[in-house]
């Protein structure tokens, strides 16, 4: 089973990653730094690419009735979606 560390790791990579920003601003990503509506880079486009580069990396699927604004809120809500994902 995967840590919640290396959760973390992986989600910061990939927001790095889909949304071209530097490591050093997803490093300084809190649970409570906010995401969707926050970061001018994560449109409705980009989540489709994040979530799909999150199930590629870390071997999980997301149905589409499980997408909604809440798991995408904040730093924090994300990590909780994708860890009960990978744990599931």
């Amino acid at each position: 089973m995967i840590g919640k560390q290396a959760i973390e790791d992986v989600i910061r990579n990939v927001l790095g990653d889909v949304l071209s920003i530097d490591a050093k601003r997803t490093a300084a990503f809190q649970t409570d730094t906010p995401l969707f509506g926050a970061l001018p880079e994560l449109d409705s486009m980009a989540v489709a690419s994040l979530l799909t580069e999150l199930e590629d990396r870390l071997g999980f699927m997301i149905d589409d009735d499980e997408v909604d604004m809440d798991m995408l809120e904040t730093f924090g809500a994300l990590v909780a979606f994708v860890r009960d994902k990978v744990q599931a």
